[in-house]
């Protein structure tokens, strides 16, 4: 009988680990581990959402963190793309029309 090894999918995906997470105001954080890019959202479906979007869909590299984690956006100004916390809504200004229903 020969036996053969084979390594689990995660041990040799190129696909980046991606962390999912809640920050000190309850959001839902995924964050790329290089920084790569990362977002915030209301709930924990619409994270992992992105997180498999973003990784190329390999579930077997996002890692659910049970502590705090934040969105740390890289000084570097070269990066190729840029996340920006709300932290209220924005309102219409008066006579204006909402697109949203």
């Amino acid at each position: 009988m020969i036996m053969k090894c084979v390594e689990p999918p995660s041990c040799n995906s190129t696909a980046p680990t991606v962390f999912v997470g809640r920050n000190r105001r309850g959001a839902w954080v995924v964050r790329e581990q290089n920084g790569t890019f990362g977002g915030l959202f209301v709930t924990r479906a619409q994270a992992l959402k992105y997180a498999r979007f973003e990784n190329g869909h390999h579930p077997e590299t996002i890692v659910e963190v049970s502590r705090e984690i934040e969105l740390d956006i890289p000084a570097d100004t070269s990066a190729q793309s840029r996340t920006v916390e709300v932290t209220e809504p924005c309102s219409a200004p008066a006579g204006s029309r909402s697109l949203i229903s």
